[in-house]
């Protein structure tokens, strides 16, 4: 009979926010493939746990993706994790989760923390609709590539940043985006959780020098829609009425309609109703 493969979140800080099911999951599988186990023993430690680990991380995941896959395939159970949060998100577990579905082996989820999902829900930034794009490339060409690409998305977008990198990010986001409204998250679940709430412009004059501390998500308001298009006053409500029947309030409808098309919101709320 195959095994099982276990997508297991961890906490992203606060160790108490690790599920009692995740920490049954880890103390009971035969195995845990682990992106740093110096990272993971100082949580099985905490939880009195002696389940055994291999190394599964970017510089490894060649040659130990198959051989992790052929013990699940024998019928051992594996637990995945990554340092922080949700394994296979920004994170190279992706890799052997996809493996294992090509294979038809079992893969069931242990749902924990997730950086950018937390840093969305504290951040007050538009959350209807946002992509994530994970660490943008050092490469110089892909990483420019990778701004050009979404400069004119107009959803939230959400990044990865480390704090030595943080200046230049600032930078090349100023660059591509514009002086955008950002939310930058930090120290999540920590003591020194902080969300501070600015501009591009003000953030990357502010950390220029390179002082920032802490592994950083950061949230970018989209790029104006486009308003080429000239509308009427009935097309302008009948665009709010199809946001309702996709769940918006009429107030928020209404909002949003009139940040597309130009008429003002209280204009298209009185026609809606």
């Amino acid at each position: 009979m195959a095994g099982k493969l276990y997508v297991v979140g961890t906490p992203i800080g606060n160790l108490g926010d690790l599920s009692p099911r995740a920490a049954e999951i880890l103390d009971t599988v035969d195995f845990i493939a682990a992106e740093d186990t110096r990272v993971t023993v100082k949580l099985l430690n905490h939880l009195g746990i002696k389940t055994p680990m291999v190394s599964y991380h970017e510089h490894n995941k060649a040659s130990q993706t198959e051989k992790i896959a052929e013990r699940i395939a024998s019928g051992e159970t594996c637990a995945l994790v990554t340092d922080a949060g949700m394994p296979a998100i920004s994170d190279p577990g992706e890799d052997l989760v996809r493996f294992c579905r090509e294979r038809d082996l079992d893969v069931e989820s242990v749902p924990g923390p997730s950086a950018l999902i937390t840093a969305l829900a504290i951040s007050g930034m538009p959350s209807r609709r946002f992509c994530f794009e994970g660490f943008l490339s050092v490469e110089k060409k892909e990483r420019e590539a990778q701004l050009e690409a979404v400069k004119n998305d107009t959803h939230t977008l959400i990044f990865y940043e480390a704090p030595h990198k943080l200046a230049a990010t600032l930078k090349d986001m100023l660059k591509y985006f514009g002086d955008r409204s950002i939310a930058l998250v930090k120290e999540l679940t920590k003591l020194h959780e902080a969300c501070e709430r600015t501009t591009l412009s003000a953030a990357a004059e502010k950390y220029a020098d390179g002082s920032a501390k802490g592994e950083f998500v950061l949230i970018i308001g989209g790029a104006e829609p486009a308003k080429d298009t000239e509308y009427t006053l009935e097309a302008a409500v009948e665009m709010a009425q199809g946001f309702i029947k996709d769940g918006m309030s009429p107030t928020a409808a209404a909002k949003s309609a009139a940040g597309l098309t130009g008429f003002r919101r209280n204009e298209i709320y009185k026609n809606l109703i």
